[in-house]
C-alpha cells in the first residue's frame, strides 16, 4: 500500500475524494431531512431518488464515449466546478428562506447528472494511473477515502443541520468542491488521453463522419460485453447492488424518525455506522479478496448486505440498528473493492468508460423502479416491507455473483 501512496497523482485523487464525499454526504442527508420534514412522506423521498436517476438514463448511453476520448482529469475538474455553482445558488435561496422542495429536486437532478458522469470517470482515471498489479490496493484507498468522507459527514451532519440549517450545510459542500478541484488540478499537467490499439484507431479513422465514429465507439463497448460472459455477470451483480444501495436513502431517514424517534441525530448515527464499517473495511478488504477471490468476495458481501438489511428495521434499539448498518457498510466496502478490481482486471483501459456506463445504466434503471416501489410500500404498507424489498435485490446480486461462469480474463490489449 505504501507504493500506492508513494505516487503523487494518486495521493491527490484520494484526498480529493475524501474531501468531496464529506460535502456530498452532508448535502444528501440535509436535503433528505428537509424534504421529509416539509412533506412527511417517504413517497417524496422516493421521488427525489427517481429524479436523481433521470439524468443517468439520458446521459449514460453516451457519456462513456466521452470518458474514453477525453482527458479524464479535466472532465472531473469541470464536473466539480459546475456542481459547485449549482449548489451555491440553492444555498443562497436557503439563507434567504426562499428555498422550495421543487428547487431541491432540481438541484439534486442537476448534481446527479454530474455524479453519474463523475464516478465512471474517476474509476477510469484511477485505472489509468495505477500499475496493473496494484488495482486491489488502489481501489481500497479510493473506497476508504469515499467512505471516510461519508463517515465524517454521517457523524456530524445530524448535529450541524440543527445549528446551521440547510443553507450552511450546502455551503460546506461547495467549499469541498473547491478543494477537490484544486487537488485534481495538481494531479498532473497537460492533456492526457488513453490511446487505442493501432487496429482500432485505423477502424475509427475509416469512419466518414463524427456520428459514425461515435456509433463505432458505442458498438465497440457492447461487442466486448457480448464476448465476455464473466463481465456480463459482474455487471448484473453490480447493477442490482447499485440499485439497492442508492435506494437505501428512501428508508433510512424514516427508520430513524418512525422507529427510533431520533430525528436527524439518529439518522446521523445510522450513517456513521454504515460509514465506519465501510471505512474500516479498507483494513481487511485486500486480505479478504486475496483469500476468497474476487467473485466469492462479491457474493459473500451481497449475502451480508441482504441479511443485515432485514435485521435493521426490526432492531429494538438504535444501537442494534447501527450495528446492522456497520455490517452493511463493511460488506459494501469489501464488495465494492472486489467489483472495481475485477472490472479493472477484465476491461482494457480504452474501454473502461463505456463498459462502466453500461453497468451504471442498468443500475439506475433499476433504481427508478425500486425508489417508486420502496417509497410506496414503506409509506402505505410497512417500513419493514420496504427494507425487505431491498434485501431481496441484494440477494439477487448474490445469485448473479455466484452464478457459474468461466473465470478466464480477456487478454489486455496494449495501446501503441
Amino acid at each position: 500500500m505504501r507504493a500506492i501512496l508513494g505516487q503523487r497523482p494518486l495521493r491527490f485523487v484520494f484526498a480529493a475524494n475524501l474531501i468531496s464525499m464529506l460535502g456530498s454526504g452532508m448535502n444528501s442527508a440535509a436535503v433528505a431531512w428537509y424534504i421529509l420534514q416539509a412533506t412527511h412522506s417517504e413517497v417524496a423521498l422516493g421521488t427525489l431518488a427517481v429524479l436523481q436517476t433521470i439524468p443517468a438514463m439520458l446521459m449514460l448511453p453516451f457519456t462513456g464515449v466521452i470518458i474514453d476520448r477525453e482527458d479524464r482529469r479535466r472532465l472531473v475538474m469541470w464536473l466539480d466546478a459546475l456542481r459547485a455553482v449549482i449548489i451555491v445558488t440553492v444555498a443562497i435561496l436557503a439563507f434567504h428562506h426562499r428555498v422550495q422542495v421543487w428547487q431541491l429536486y432540481l438541484m439534486n437532478t442537476l448534481v446527479a447528472a454530474g455524479f453519474w458522469m463523475f464516478w465512471p470517470t474517476i474509476t477510469a482515471l484511477i485505472q489509468e494511473l495505477t500499475p496493473e498489479d496494484r488495482f486491489v490496493h488502489s481501489n481500497t484507498f479510493l473506497l476508504a477515502g469515499v467512505q471516510g468522507g461519508w463517515l465524517i459527514a454521517g457523524s456530524v451532519v445530524g448535529f450541524m443541520y440543527n445549528h446551521i440549517g440547510l443553507g450552511g450545510v450546502l455551503l460546506v459542500d461547495v467549499s469541498t468542491y473547491v478543494v477537490s478541484f484544486l487537488c485534481y488540478f495538481a494531479v498532473r499537467k497537460g492533456r492526457h488521453v488513453v490511446l487505442r490499439p493501432r487496429e482500432l484507431r485505423a477502424d475509427l479513422l475509416a469512419a466518414e463522419s463524427q456520428l459514425q465514429r461515435f456509433w463505432h465507439d458505442m458498438r465497440e463497448g457492447l461487442h466486448f460485453l457480448r464476448d465476455h460472459r464473466a463481465a456480463v455477470m459482474l455487471g448484473i451483480s453490480w447493477a442490482l447492488f447499485l440499485g439497492a444501495m442508492m435506494t437505501g436513502g428512501v428508508v433510512t431517514p424514516s427508520l430513524s424518525e418512525r422507529v427510533f424517534h431520533a430525528g436527524p441525530v439518529g439518522y446521523g448515527w445510522l450513517s456513521a455506522g454504515w460509514g465506519t464499517g465501510a471505512f474500516l473495511s479498507a483494513l481487511y478488504a485486500p486480505q479478504a479478496i486475496a483469500r476468497l477471490g474476487g467473485r466469492r468476495a462479491v457474493a459473500f458481501s451481497m449475502a451480508l448486505l441482504s441479511v443485515a438489511m432485514i435485521c435493521a428495521p426490526v432492531s429494538r434499539f438504535l444501537i442494534l440498528a447501527m450495528a446492522a448498518y456497520f455490517v452493511m457498510g463493511s460488506a459494501r466496502g469489501v464488495g465494492g473493492v472486489a467489483m472495481n478490481t475485477s472490472l479493472m482486471e477484465m476491461v482494457p483501459k480504452h474501454l473502461m468508460g463505456r463498459v462502466q456506463n453500461t453497468y451504471y445504466f442498468a443500475g439506475t434503471f433499476l433504481q427508478i423502479a425500486l425508489a417508486l416501489c420502496v417509497g410506496r410500500v414503506a409509506h402505505n404498507v410497512s417500513l419493514v416491507g420496504g427494507f425487505a424489498i431491498l434485501a431481496c435485490v441484494y440477494g439477487l446480486s448474490f445469485v448473479a455473483a455466484s452464478w457459474p461462469v468461466s473465470a478466464a480474463v480477456p487478454e489486455e490489449v496494449t495501446a501503441e
